[in-house]
Formats: C-alpha cells, sequence, structure tokens
C-alpha cells in the first residue's frame, strides 16, 4: 500500500520489473507504489542495472539514516524540501542512464544540474554521493570530452570546481555534432575507396549525405535557439523579438 514500507516481494518485484526494462512508472503501476518511491529505491540500491532485492530490503531495513541525508523538516539549500530534491535527482539519474550516460557519470551530472550555483569541488562531490575521489575524477574526465561540463578554481579556496553552464545543452550537441561529421566524412571516404557503384560504396555513401544533412539543420537549429536564449532580456523580463 502507498505510505507503507517497501516489502521483501516489492523489492523482488522491482527486480525483475528492472530486468524486463519497464520504466519506473510502469513498476509503480505493478506494485501499487508511487513513480517516485520505485525511482528512489532502485537509484539508491544500484541503479537500474545494479539493483538487487535482497541486499535493498536489508539496507532498507536499517534504523540509522544514510550519512549527510537532511534530518525530517529540514530545508536544502534555497529553501528547498530535500525530499524533493532527492526525487529530482534520482529521476535525472534514471534518464541519463536510460539515454547512454554510466551510472556514476549520470549521478555526477545530476548533482552537478540539481545545485542552484551549477558548481561542486571534488570534495562536495564525494559527500554528497559518498563515493571515492577517483570515481569522482573518472567521471569528470568522462563529462568533460561530452562537453557537459568544466572546471574553474576557486579564488576563495583554490580548489577545482566542476561547473553545469545554462548552456550545456548547446554546447554539448556542438561536441556530438563534431564528432557525428567526422563519420561523416570517414563514411564518405570509404565510399570512394569501395566505389559508388558496389552496394557496400552506395550505402557509405549514402549514409554520408543523409548524416551531414542532418547535422546542418541541427547546427543551424541550435545556434538559432542558442542566440535567442542568450539574447539579454528587457526590463520586464521579455526578450528582445
Amino acid at each position: 500500500m502507498p505510505g507503507e514500507r517497501l516489502t521483501l516481494q516489492d523489492r523482488q518485484q522491482i527486480a525483475a520489473a528492472l530486468r524486463e526494462d519497464l520504466t519506473y512508472a510502469a513498476i509503480g503501476r505493478r506494485i501499487g507504489r508511487p513513480t517516485s518511491t520505485v525511482t528512489r529505491e532502485v537509484m539508491r540500491n544500484g541503479g537500474p542495472r545494479g539493483y538487487r532485492a535482497e541486499a535493498a530490503h536489508r539496507a532498507g531495513a536499517r534504523p540509522v539514516r544514510r550519512r549527510g541525508a537532511a534530518p525530517p523538516g529540514s530545508a536544502a539549500p534555497g529553501g528547498r524540501d530535500p525530499r524533493v530534491v532527492d526525487e529530482v535527482d534520482a529521476q535525472s539519474v534514471a534518464l541519463m542512464m536510460r539515454a547512454g550516460l554510466p551510472n556514476m557519470m549520470a549521478r555526477v551530472l545530476a548533482a552537478l544540474f540539481t545545485t542552484d550555483s551549477g558548481s561542486l569541488t571534488s570534495a562536495e562531490l564525494v559527500r554528497r554521493l559518498h563515493v571515492s575521489p577517483a570515481s569522482i575524477s573518472k567521471a569528470i574526465g568522462y563529462l568533460e570530452e561530452q562537453a557537459l561540463v568544466r572546471r574553474e578554481r576557486d579564488p576563495r579556496s583554490r580548489a577545482e570546481r566542476y561547473v553545469v553552464d545554462d548552456d550545456v545543452a548547446f554546447r554539448s550537441i556542438m561536441a556530438g555534432a563534431r564528432n557525428q561529421i567526422e563519420i561523416a566524412e570517414a563514411c564518405g571516404q570509404a565510399a570512394e575507396k569501395l566505389g559508388a557503384t558496389t552496394p557496400a560504396g552506395a550505402r557509405l555513401a549514402t549514409t554520408s549525405r543523409f548524416l551531414l544533412h542532418v547535422i546542418d539543420d541541427l547546427v543551424r537549429s541550435a545556434r538559432h535557439w542558442h542566440e535567442v536564449h542568450s539574447a539579454p532580456r528587457t526590463s520586464d523580463g521579455r526578450r528582445p523579438q
């Protein structure tokens, strides 16, 4: 029943449903629980790929709360309910993982996204995610390669901060576009070598042309909307036309 603790049977059903690749909403309907309950349960116990019913049940039976967890009634930075922040964070991680981001990289990126400043130090990430500095370093390296985060030096503490900017989506799209252009060009070169009249050469040539046209459209659209959303606002909060 909603509001009651998850039983071992509930958790076994969750584990089975994850193997079936069901969404959290579908799992919630199956066991009669809110989607948010399922999301938090899975993300607190290894994520979609690492969830184990028996281990999760043992962890859920412990009376002590996790290190760093906010006590009931306390507020997260900005006056937000920490339970809401945790829920948004867990849902963000789940969506990022479904999009192909590895678990630790998704957790680090979600932590940055759900922090008002959009930046955290390695020590802050270690405390928040309860992982090792090495795990954070590896995740940051991966996210930097994807143009999702950048580093900057905190002038007050001299600590290195990891930052997710407001235009992170634009920078990520542009980085992805550059990679896709390289693939398109490689396909075109391969088509020339194999011969455009051969089945393989024709297939590669078609793939090259398709990618180049789609990427061109994507880049044009991304640049346009980036300019629109980056334009300064007027005094009434509107952007100039």
